[in-house]
């Protein structure tokens, strides 16, 4: 490698856009495979509820890569753990055309959740760590919007079904393959030896006091996991069943992400004047609120459209909300177990989510999908009131 090479792969500039543009990349594979799957189930007669249980298999993996990603970093870097997930995503990608049946396609979801997280964890910690104190907030915004606009560009690839199946998972695979060639360029670090990980001594009493100080920081992960899960992987079916049109769908999904891409930095400037727990109590009633007007807007299309855009702006930024909070509330060496809990929490709350979502969508023909996300909003808002903030003091200390 020449020396100008050398010196570009220990940019900072340049490793936070490598990072960046694997992020977006990533979130344009997850959000095509939840609405496009979805789609293809319906069509060939899978039932709602089984439906549900097909999408939350990706956050199955999320959960099952979740507690072992830590010490492969430590040990490897990050570089290979990105690599190893991109990997798993572009195989997965390539054999979903190959056989539609459920359990064929459960087991690549599974695949692509683990390879999903072991990027998404990879690059999270890779910048947090590496990014000054003082652009720390600003990095991890642009890594949220990174993310919602790859997301959000995802559920346009179910046009492409009218043109061939193989088509947007063709697409996919490419555009993951381009990002690894990237990575290649980027120099392999390894998380800062001080800070101490889960996977350490002591990390069942670091789970224990990472609740203990913040429970109410990791729900707004579960609470984003829900609502994006059910959105992308309920909604298309519902939608279906509803009258409305695939083409409709192409449009719903993205104002939703929109919405939350148009207030990211907005709400994180917010956040800063008047606290997280305020506004995330805020965000919640109001995103509550709407998915519920949504009941009676569905006959409307340009109101309907104008909802959904809506509550991206209100509740497009919980995950990333949620993150900050933490960083808030826990000292700096259990900022890694914090992380690992978010992700776990951002699991349980997309398998839980399509699940729910599904049966209702069985049992409750009008607006079951807007009544399953508006209610949890408006229970995780009824937690904030009780949720009071403790010292950091009465962190574990950092030889535990």
């Amino acid at each position: 490698m020449s020396t100008d090479h050398i010196q570009q792969a220990n940019n900072p500039t340049y490793r936070l856009t490598v990072l960046i543009i694997m992020v977006l990349i990533a979130g344009f594979s997850q959000g095509m495979l939840l609405p496009l799957l979805a789609i293809m189930l319906e069509q060939i007669g899978v039932s709602s509820s089984l439906n549900g249980l097909n999408a939350t298999a990706l956050y199955i993996g999320v959960l099952i890569a979740s507690p072992f990603i830590e010490k492969p970093i430590r040990k490897y870097g990050y570089k290979p753990v990105i690599t190893i997930g991109l990997i798993l995503i572009i195989g997965s990608l390539l054999l979903f055309p190959l056989w539609q049946a459920f359990w064929f396609w459960f087991v690549l979801r599974m695949i692509v959740g683990i390879g999903d997280n072991m990027i998404h964890y990879s690059t999270q910690v890779w910048i947090t760590t590496t990014s000054p104190e003082s652009k720390r907030g600003r990095n991890i915004s642009i890594y949220g919007l990174a993310f919602g606009l790859g997301f959000g560009a995802g559920p346009a690839m179910t046009r492409l079904l009218s043109i061939n199946e193989y088509l947007p998972f063709v697409i996919a695979a490419l555009t993951s393959l381009a990002s690894w060639l990237f990575v290649l360029a980027l120099k392999n670090e390894w998380p800062e030896s001080e800070i101490e990980t889960a996977t350490n001594t002591g990390s069942w009493y670091r789970y224990k006091t990472v609740v203990k100080l913040a429970w109410f920081a990791l729900l707004p992960g579960f609470c984003y996991g829900f609502l994006e899960a059910s959105i992308h992987g309920n909604y298309p079916v519902y939608a279906l069943r509803s009258g409305l049109t695939i083409e409709l769908v192409s449009i719903l999904l993205p104002a939703f992400v929109i919405g939350g891409l148009i207030t990211q930095f907005p709400l994180g400037l917010l956040s800063d004047r008047i606290g997280r727990k305020r506004l995330l109590s805020i965000v919640t009633l109001l995103g509550g609120t709407t998915f519920f007007s949504m009941i009676w807007l569905e006959q409307n299309t340009a109101l309907l459209l104008i909802a959904f855009v809506l509550a991206g702006a209100f509740v497009g930024s919980l995950y990333s909300l949620g993150v900050m909070y933490l960083a808030d509330l826990l000292p700096k060496n259990l900022l890694p177990t914090g992380n690992v809990m978010t992700a776990i929490s951002f699991g349980l709350g997309s398998i839980t989510g399509p699940l729910i979502g599904g049966i209702m969508i069985d049992f409750i023909e009008t607006g079951s999908i807007y009544f399953s996300i508006g209610s949890i909003l408006i229970i995780v808002f009824s937690l904030s009131l009780f949720f009071k903030e403790k010292e950091q003091e009465q962190s574990v200390p950092k030889t535990a």
